[in-house]
């Protein structure tokens, strides 16, 4: 039974977080993240960070968005999937995992998993085919769990085999498809709700297990029963620093050894500091995104988003906020190049996003806005404003939500800036009560989830009930049809035509107003590590936080 770390223990803890995992073995003049690495278990620590302050509450549970384990990242090392997709390189072929084998059906209709011999969860179990269609059937049953809609049909076994069948065609969910934790049946078949259970003595398949938990770190340990075999890292430490300052200056000076953050200056601020730092930002289909309630003024009114959408500044927004770290985003289709170029129809080929104040002016006259001096009255009379929000701390984002409300003063709106703390604001989030947040989008194998993300009717709740996705609320049947057809679709030609229909409407009504590009962001260092995601071998999304950093811990050897 794991112990909740007392005050003594958390003072232990932190010792062994600022000491042991900064500690050195020695530099080299290399900083190749491929280099070959010895064999066998290392004896330092890897620090694992974020810059969103206090967790207050501890959640191991696997599936909701808000629980400790998924937003640290721990419950990457914990559980595993059936297998994975490449979200850096989605050509690649899936990669199996608990499944040993992965077959889709031509039509992307149902898959089949061979389940993986020989792998025993964290309590000494076996893992076996019921547990991965127990898991399966639970997102059929509990859709509240299900946060990608997949639309599961039905879930039979056959022997080791357990075939998913599914309402639609899952082409453009492949990633979400494979990509959900597998939980043993054992435990969860007694959980009264799953929604709400906090689990607080996980037991995975993954090779660590929790040990302790304080709202400033949490530590794991590697098992010595892991199906995949020795693990080089012998203890994570997940710690979340106040804000993204305190986490650059851990990370410069090796207190901190992975983590997804922003960094400004990034070569001087962090690479420059030691040989061993590494900055790795592979592209991908994701965007920061300001998402807007559309349930309430003023961005019900489509003219009105229309006219923000043309003064908000992307290049400032990349060279400002982003200070130059990631690359331009231009496409009015909101969709990140070269990754999306493939996927822009030709109506908006070579059509670029600029700052157009004059335009947005003309907009807004004709939707029935006037002005009284300097203030934007809507067509009801009403002085026009809004907030925008984001958590304290997150300082790139606090940057962008600053230079819109400058930017929306040019058609006379007084938009306010809230930085609340990260809980406070991600329940507001959720729940759809807000004006206007930043955020990001997936960044999936296809286009299918930045616009899904957005506008999917089939992610959207009522305000005040929590939402995976689209959070403003867009409501357009017309958009959700074409995104069914797309995911449904079995040919190119099809998902074309479907995808057309989506950036149409995305462009034209301006459900949510991409910012910048979100390419997979991380930091970490080979300090003690090496085996590393590179450009040349990208073989997983680098970001701690998401599932395959299971993929990167397993990869991981003592540097030689």
């Amino acid at each position: 039974m794991r112990l909740k770390a007392s005050a003594i223990a958390l003072g232990i803890a932190t010792a062994l977080v600022l000491t042991g995992c900064s500690s050195s073995s020695g530099n080299d003049d290399s900083d190749d993240t491929t280099t070959e690495g010895a064999e066998g278990q290392g004896t330092e620590a890897l620090t694992i960070a974020k810059p969103d302050g206090a967790i207050a509450t501890e959640s191991n549970n696997p599936w909701i968005g808000d629980s400790s384990a998924l937003k640290l990242g721990y419950a990457n090392a914990i559980y595993e999937p059936v297998g994975f997709v490449n979200v850096i390189d989605p050509s690649q072929e899936d990669k199996p995992w608990l499944a040993s084998e992965i077959t889709w059906s031509d039509d992307y209709k149902s898959v089949t998993f061979t389940t993986r011999p020989d792998v025993k969860w964290s309590d000494g179990e076996d893992l076996t085919a019921d547990d991965i269609a127990f898991t399966y059937q639970l997102l059929k049953d509990k859709p509240e769990l299900d946060n990608a809609a997949l639309g599961i049909d039905e879930v039979t076994t056959d022997g080791d085999k357990v075939t998913v069948s599914f309402e639609n065609a899952m082409f453009a969910k492949r990633d979400k498809v494979l990509h959900k934790f597998v939980v043993p049946e054992h435990i969860w078949a007694d959980v009264a709700d799953p929604a709400t259970e906090t689990n607080m003595d996980p037991v995975g398949t993954g090779p660590y297990t929790l040990d302790s938990f304080s709202t400033e770190s949490v530590t794991l340990s590697a098992r010595d029963d892991y199906w995949g075999g020795e693990l080089a890292v012998p203890t994570l430490y997940y710690v979340s620093y106040n804000d993204n300052t305190a986490l650059t200056t851990a990370l410069a000076t090796g207190d901190a050894d992975w983590a997804q953050a922003f960094i400004p200056n990034v070569e001087s601020a962090y690479v420059d500091k030691d040989e061993d730092n590494v900055y790795f930002a592979p592209a991908g289909l994701g965007t920061d995104t300001m998402y807007v309630n559309t349930t309430k003024k003023p961005f019900d009114d489509p003219a009105f988003r229309q006219a923000v959408n043309m003064v908000v500044d992307r290049e400032k927004h990349q060279q400002v906020a982003r200070e130059g770290g990631v690359p331009l985003l231009t496409s009015v289709t909101g969709l990140p190049t070269p990754a999306g170029d493939p996927y822009i129809s030709e109506e908006f080929a070579g059509q670029e996003y600029s700052v157009d104040v004059d335009g947005a002016k003309k907009v807004l006259t004709d939707a029935g806005y006037t002005m009284d001096g300097e203030t934007l009255i809507d067509p009801d009379g009403d002085a026009v404003t809004f907030t925008l929000s984001v958590p304290q701390g997150w300082n790139d984002y606090v940057t962008g939500i600053s230079l819109i409300s400058d930017e929306v003063k040019a058609i006379g709106v007084d938009a306010k800036v809230d930085t609340p703390d990260q809980d406070t604001w991600w329940a507001a989030k959720q729940n759809g009560e807000f004006d206007a947040i930043l955020h990001w989008t997936d960044a999936g194998a296809t286009p299918f989830d930045l616009y899904s993300n957005i506008m999917d009717g089939r992610q959207l709740k009522p305000v005040g009930e929590p939402a995976d996705w689209n959070f403003g609320r867009y409501d357009n049947a017309e958009a959700t049809q074409a995104l069914e057809d797309y995911s449904n679709a079995t040919d190119d030609a099809t998902r074309t035509e479907a995808i057309e229909k989506v950036q149409k409407i995305f462009v034209e009504d301006v459900p949510a107003m991409p910012i910048g590009t979100r390419p997979f962001i991380s930091e970490f260092n080979t300090r003690n590590y090496v085996g590393w995601p590179s450009e040349d071998d990208p073989y997983a999304n680098p970001d701690p936080t998401q599932m395959t950093a299971v993929l990167i811990l397993n990869e991981l050897q003592v540097k030689g």
